[in-house]
This record gives C-alpha cells, structure tokens and sequence, in this order.
C-alpha cells in the first residue's frame, strides 16, 4: 500500500507540474499577460500551504504542494517582464492574512491553522476563475485544467492518513480543479450564460 501511495504521490506532482507548461508557453508567445500580484501572491501562498502541510505530516502527497511551489514561481518570475497589473486591496489582504497565519502558527504552535487559512486564501483567489470558467470557459486552457484535475485526482491514492489533517488539502484541490475543469471542458453548444441570454432578448 505504501508502494502504491508513494507511486501515486509522484505521479500526481508530475501532472500537476505539466499543467503549467502550456501556461508558460503561452506567456512566452505573447498570448498570456499573468497579473504579477496573483503569481507572487500564489507563490508565496504555495510556500505557506507546501510547509504547514509538511509539518503537519504529509509525505506522499506533498509532490503536488511543492509543484504548485515551483509552477507559480516561474510564472511570477516571467511575469515580471511579461505580466501586467498591480496591487489590489484584494491583494493586500491576501498577503496579510498569509502572515497572520505564520503568527498563529508560531503561537498556536499548530500548523494546521496556517494550512487552513491558506487554503481559505487559495479558494478566495480561485473564485474569479470559477466564475470565468462559467461564463467564457474558452478562456481558460483545456489541457492544462486537465493536466491539473488528473493530477489532483492521482493524489487521492497518495493519501496514506485518512485524518482531517491530511485528507484536506488532497480533497480541497480535488474539488477546486474539478470544479473548473468540469466548467472549461463541458460541450461549448450545450450552454448559454444567463446574462448572455438576457442581453440578447
């Protein structure tokens, strides 16, 4: 079994590492502006997420958190040439609750408060994706939510502790990028937005 979960884990941080690469092909042929705040906010989100879930005891599944470490990085890092945007306030208070979650970590001495903050952080970032996929689903890469989504669902057969602490991140991302995956691969002919229908009575 722990064959199997280790196998799994590795799988999973690969797919889950792939995914990015049509992303960052496309930032390199000009067809993608990343927002430079999103990318370093999610990378540093990614580094607070990847060792609060380490210390709390994961192993097999910790491939996938450190490849969503190294995929934001190196887009944060191309999109300081190639990106666009500022900070939000939006922005700004992702960053301080991050900190807050190294504060209460360090005072709890809990790393689950940080791994769960972190992951409220990371759906709050997610929405605006969600309500994108659902109503221009073309604009976001089919291959890569793909990539993500197998990778995610691989990672399910890493988890070697069916404990809350282990089991949540695994799920939350199984479902994060199911969600989205679902809404960008669905058939295109089959659905119309209802704000798009309103507008055009």
């Amino acid at each position: 079994m722990g064959e199997i979960s280790a196998l799994a884990g590795r799988t999973a941080g690969l797919l889950s590492l792939a995914a990015f690469v049509p992303y960052i092909l496309s930032i390199l042929k000009g067809d993608t502006r990343p927002n430079r705040a999103t990318w370093w906010i999610w990378t540093a989100v990614g580094l607070l997420l990847g060792f609060s879930y380490y210390a709390s005891g994961a192993q097999h599944t910790m491939w996938v958190p450190i490849s969503y470490i190294i995929g934001p990085l190196v887009t944060a890092v191309l999109s300081l040439r190639y990106g666009e945007g500022g900070w939000t306030s939006f922005d700004r208070c992702c960053i301080f609750v991050a900190l807050l979650s190294l504060a209460l970590w360090w005072f709890f001495q809990s790393p689950l408060i940080a791994l769960l903050m972190n992951l409220f952080i990371d759906f709050l970032g997610a929405l605006p994706t969600i309500r994108k996929s659902y109503f221009e689903p073309e604009g976001e890469d089919r291959l890569a939510w793909a990539l993500f989504f197998a990778g995610n669902v691989a990672n399910l057969f890493a988890i070697e502790s069916l404990t809350f602490v282990i089991v949540v991140y695994p799920v939350y991302m199984f479902l994060a990028s199911g969600t989205i995956t679902f809404l960008v691969l669905r058939p295109r002919k089959l659905f119309k937005p209802v704000s798009r229908q309103r507008n055009m009575k």
